[in-house]
């Protein structure tokens, strides 16, 4: 198969000026937008108290939430960046797919777990045993500085996919400069985000992770099937020509071309940069676990059993995912070629928009083109609306759940008050993300998405172990752990090559966050969850052991009701 990197970018239809591909796109995300508009109105005549907003009345089955999980899973980092990645870096993009699928063999043991000792939130799980108000105290901080990392991302990455998806990045579309055209994605994904929150609640949510789960495994399969049958179903030619129009040969099917890279005559920075992909493992690997848009995914489901088999259901359909994703992005290295997908986005978001767009000329010619490329587009809209979605809900049922429920109101809140609450929270957080974004939409925000899943499994996981299996574990625990754990992860990037001092070795152009003038990196590593999860669990641990507090009945209850479950449902946390 003949590669297309030789053909001017302009050719595209993601270049030049506004077109068919662009009208299509804009017609098949208002007809999505319109749909999942319907559905917020219809949750909203149902969801009447907290149990419905919180958790759509638990009224989903084990299939509906392992959907709604894969869909809060499979943000836009996973549909666009991981191809993007496969395809600049061949072997080595392919490693954040294994490590974001293995994650759910640690989550299968304790989504059962979990849904059987909480209510709502995280802080539900400790809360049980322990002072309920500094640890919900704790808790909020936690999930919302995680949320808030998470939200960023994703709706900055929203701006810089739309400008390019929709001819805005070239200043192709009437009026509008890239800048503006950013900052009226990430205001729509705003919007967006706080309406569906505001008045659909879980139910709204959850309707939306299903029909974006249905939608982008249904389409990812499509495309994968259109690569295949490019090379007549034949692995050996797709990786065959992916290493070949890729300019690495050999190599691009190999480990070491993009991470852990070996350094000639320097055994310390070779050492750093293998460590760094164990740091990435463990942060992919232990930050799913306890990122708080997934654990209150658990609370949907009328028991602990329907919880272990939705997520059952998601270890199929996010490892059947990511399978595809590996044929996409050598098809998309083969097809389009490094040169277009880096002309359009360093990173490589834009590899999947490409490939679709290739694949649909091949297919049908230009109409073609148009059509997948549209497609495409709309997906990609729908899974970054459904993720931002669900952190929304996280960081609003948090607050008013845990803060003002347990804490401001001292554990009596009145049912209405407390919807209420959750309400005016999701619009306080997701108008603070939405400031935040716009403010940072110039800047690389890559690793907000890592930093998230680090400050996860440095502050979070601590506490959800320890809480279920260690009897002396108690409230000084949980706060030294929480704290310790998001204050290690932030110094450690802060300090990290991710902020300042990187640069290309080949350039010399500055690759931190913050300006080439000033270098404050003393930290060897990008990704600190290799540092920072143990210290999250030893704080927690030596918290512990340095307070006298101690219910050892309160522990044996917990661990009766994580096993069998008995109790609940009758009784709030």
């Amino acid at each position: 198969m003949t590669p297309a990197p030789a053909r001017d970018l302009a050719d595209g239809a993601l270049a030049g000026p506004l077109g068919a591909a662009h009208v299509w796109t804009v017609g098949l995300c208002a007809l999505f937008v319109l749909l999942t508009l319907a559905i917020t109105v219809r949750a909203r005549r149902t969801t009447r108290g907290a149990v419905d907003f919180y958790a759509g009345g638990r009224g989903f089955s084990g299939t509906q939430n392992g959907l709604a999980l894969t869909g809060d899973y499979l943000s836009a980092a996973s549909f666009l960046g991981i191809a993007g990645m496969i395809a600049l870096q061949g072997y080595d993009g392919f490693l954040y797919s294994i490590g974001f699928l293995v994650a759910w063999l640690l989550v299968l043991p304790m989504a059962q777990l979990m849904r059987n000792t909480g209510r709502f939130t995280m802080a539900d799980l400790p809360a049980f045993r322990m002072r309920r108000m500094r640890v919900r105290l704790a808790c909020t901080v936690s999930t919302v500085t995680v949320c808030v990392f998470y939200l960023v991302a994703q709706m900055v990455g929203a701006g810089a996919l739309f400008s390019v998806l929709l001819g805005l990045h070239d200043g192709s579309f009437p009026g509008l400069t890239d800048s503006q055209a950013r900052t009226g994605a990430i205001v729509m994904v705003g919007v967006l985000m706080i309406v569906y929150v505001m008045y659909g609640g879980m139910k709204a949510a959850t309707w939306l992770q299903i029909i974006k789960t249905v939608a982008l495994l249904g389409v990812t399969g499509l495309l994968t099937v259109l690569v295949l049958a490019a090379f007549s179903f034949d692995p050996r030619a797709l990786l065959g020509g992916a290493a070949e129009a890729s300019g690495h040969g050999s190599a691009f099917l190999e480990p070491g071309l993009g991470l852990g890279l070996e350094v000639p005559g320097d055994a310390a920075a070779t050492l750093y940069n293998k460590l760094d992909i164990i740091s990435l493992g463990l942060a992919l690997v232990l930050g799913t676990v306890a990122l708080p848009h997934i654990l209150i995914r658990f609370y949907t489901v009328p028991d602990g059993r329907a919880a272990r088999s939705s997520v059952n259901r998601v270890v199929f359909m996010v490892g059947t995912f990511y399978l595809m994703t590996l044929a996409l992005g050598f098809g998309a290295a083969a097809l389009v070629g490094s040169e277009r997908i880096v002309a359009l986005d360093p990173s490589g978001n834009t590899a999947v928009p490409l490939l679709a767009e290739e694949l649909g000329r091949l297919t049908a010619g230009p109409v073609g083109a148009a059509v997948l490329l549209a497609l495409v587009s709309a997906i990609a809209l729908a899974t970054i609306l459904a993720v931002v979605a669900g952190l929304t809900l996280a960081s609003s049922s948090c607050i008013a759940h845990d803060l003002f429920g347990n804490v401001l109101m001292w554990g009596r809140p009145r049912e209405s008050q407390e919807v209420a609450v959750a309400r005016f929270s999701a619009c306080l957080v997701g108008g603070s993300a939405l400031v935040l974004a716009i403010q940072v939409q110039e800047q690389n925000v890559a690793t907000l998405v890592g930093l998230a899943f680090s400050m996860a499994a440095a502050a979070n996981l601590p506490v959800i172990v320890l809480t279920l299996f260690w009897r002396r574990f108690n409230t000084r625990g949980v706060e030294w752990g929480i704290y310790g754990g998001l204050a290690a992860t932030m110094l450690l990037v802060l300090f990290s090559p991710v902020m300042s001092g990187k640069t290309d070795p080949a350039t010399g152009a500055n690759l931190s966050v913050l300006p080439a003038a000033v270098d404050i990196q003393f930290v060897p590593l990008e990704n600190p969850a290799l540092v920072a999860v143990p210290l999250g669990f030893l704080c927690a641990i030596v918290g512990s052991l340095l307070s006298g507090e101690s219910n050892a009945a309160r522990y044996t209850e917990l661990r009766v009701r994580s096993l069998t479950g008995w109790a609940a449902e009758r009784e709030s946390p």
